[in-house]
């Protein structure tokens, strides 16, 4: 039987592959040495946090927070601009399309993206953001 946990991340990522067009759309992988030409969404699982605990019965209720890295890169900085924007965007309209993940959560919503530029030496830059994503979902055991 699969977890809670990993119910609510699944439903997550077939929610960016189904809903982002474009970018190759990974989970919990290393950055790769190249990135596409149409930029790269990597999953990562994040921290569940403490759950509120309520009796009778005993029901955990987390406010899991996973993050989605977005990376681009082209030598021309309009270009980067213009392609992380359109990415969130996307991640944003597949998110809000639907809350619940296909039932996988009660309810999943976004935070606002922190954004890195990283010049590298011989190659056009990277630009990257970070966008936090609380899943919010409850369970009889903590462990699934």
């Amino acid at each position: 039987m699969t977890s809670a946990r990993e119910q609510a991340l699944q439903g997550l990522f077939l929610c960016l592959q189904s809903g982002v067009i474009g970018p190759e759309v990974l989970r919990s992988e290393i950055l790769p040495t190249a990135i596409p030409n149409a930029g790269i969404l990597i999953l990562r699982d994040g921290d569940l946090g403490s759950p509120e605990i309520t009796l009778s019965p005993v029901r955990y209720h987390f406010e899991h927070r996973a993050e989605i890295e977005v990376i681009v890169q082209d030598k021309d900085a309009p270009a980067r601009d213009l392609l992380i924007d359109s990415i969130l965007a996307q991640i944003a309209a597949a998110v809000l399309g639907d809350q619940t993940l296909s039932g996988a959560v009660d309810f999943a919503h976004l935070g606002s993206p922190e954004f890195m530029d990283e010049g590298i030496e011989g190659a056009p830059a990277l630009k990257a953001a970070v966008v936090p994503i609380t899943l919010e979902y409850s369970t009889s055991n903590p462990l699934t």
